[in-house]
């Protein structure tokens, strides 16, 4: 519409010039003086219309424009509302958000600050169980305790005494009570901490050498203790347990000092872990039962004996029930003999014929031919 415009007041602008050149031209001519007052006359007019289309068309771009204005005026009104609503939204979901993760947040320090007490209560625990492993009596009292838990949840109470004194004064920690053979076996606890911590500690061969020979000869010293105090021919069997409370120990032990461990066996000493000792009272706990079910084969072939006597009286009754039933039997088969020759002699009699005496002649009553040629009645014959 601006284009329609500029447009509009160019060509009013040239219709001017050119009237302007008009009147300059008829003003040169002197004699043309009426020609020249008409011509104005109807420049007048014609300029006149101009102005009124002008003023028209100025009117249209108006109301376009007003109109113009107007969409535009709704239209950003419209994006605008769109725009608040968007960002509403977004506030909206961000704040949501927020709250959610301000949630999750105080969840997750709530679970942290949980383990961090977790945490300090177990260094708590480790510390207090390093001042325990730290003190030989401690150390002791922890692998005995561990050691009676094992046996305690496998062993029932009558197969084993804690603390027990044998005949040399010498107490174990634990003595297992088995048949002979091979008998009473002696299980004591020794955790040589000192030594295996030391040889895990050393960080290079010079400090690793000795650290091995020191936890070796460590180990020798309680396996022949053990052998010497625990090991009472006569009273005890010919071998004894050295219980290890660490499976760590137990594994070092065995894979790089294997001549300790087969010293130990030379003396007789089985050295067991938690996890083997389990395994070898399982292996008791068999054994004891075979010999539970042993002692009691006595008893129990004197009540088969029982139940075999039983057994026989038992045949015995249903024998002499059978005969009874076998006479019962009999005597019912008698008795239906008996009345089956009831009943054809009832027939023979009902075949049997009688003739009518004359009254007039005094005749006696005879039996008819039919009748008499009846066969009499068998003496031998019994109902």
């Amino acid at each position: 519409m601006d284009l329609s415009l500029i447009l509009v007041i160019a060509a009013a602008f040239g219709l001017g010039l050119m009237l302007a050149l008009l009147v300059s031209g008829r003003r040169g001519a002197a004699g043309r003086g009426e020609t020249a007052r008409s011509d104005i006359q109807e420049v007048s007019g014609r300029l006149a219309q101009m102005a009124e289309s002008q003023a028209a068309v100025q009117a249209r771009l108006a109301e376009q424009m007003q109109a113009q204005e107007r969409a535009l005026a709704k239209s950003v009104e419209e994006r605008l509302a769109d725009f608040s609503k968007r960002i509403g939204e977004r506030l909206q979901e961000s704040a949501t958000q927020s709250h959610t993760t301000l949630t999750d947040l105080r969840e997750r320090l709530a679970v942290i600050d949980r383990a961090q007490k977790n945490i300090t209560e177990l260094s708590t625990q480790v510390v207090g169980l390093q001042d325990v492993l730290s003190n030989k009596q401690a150390r002791g009292a922890f692998g005995e305790v561990q050691m009676a838990d094992i046996v305690a949840s496998i062993l029932p109470p009558s197969a084993y005494s804690l603390q027990a004194t044998l005949s040399n004064g010498k107490r174990a920690d634990c003595l297992i009570r088995l048949p002979n053979p091979p008998g009473p076996i002696a299980i004591d606890s020794k955790f040589p901490l000192e030594s295996y911590a030391a040889l895990r500690e050393a960080r290079d061969e010079a400090e690793k050498l000795p650290a091995s020979r020191a936890f070796a000869a460590a180990v020798r010293n309680h396996v022949g203790d053990i052998a010497e105090k625990y090991i009472v021919p006569g009273e005890t069997a010919e071998s004894a347990l050295m219980f290890l409370p660490s499976e760590a120990v137990y594994a070092e032990l065995h894979a790089n000092f294997r001549g300790v461990v087969e010293d130990s066996y030379r003396a007789r000493v089985w050295i067991v872990s938690p996890t083997t000792l389990m395994a070898t009272l399982n292996t008791v706990r068999a054994v004891l039962k075979d010999v539970r079910m042993r002692e009691q084969a006595g008893v129990i072939q004197q009540e088969v004996r029982a139940m075999l006597k039983d057994v026989l009286r038992l045949d015995d009754r249903v024998a002499k029930l059978q005969r009874h039933f076998d006479q019962a039997g009999e005597d019912v088969r008698q008795i239906r003999i008996s009345t089956e020759k009831v009943a054809k002699r009832a027939e023979r009699i009902e075949e049997m014929e009688f003739e009518t005496p004359d009254v007039g002649d005094g005749a006696e009553a005879r039996l008819g031919e039919p009748a008499a040629a009846q066969p009499a009645l068998g003496k031998d014959e019994t109902v």
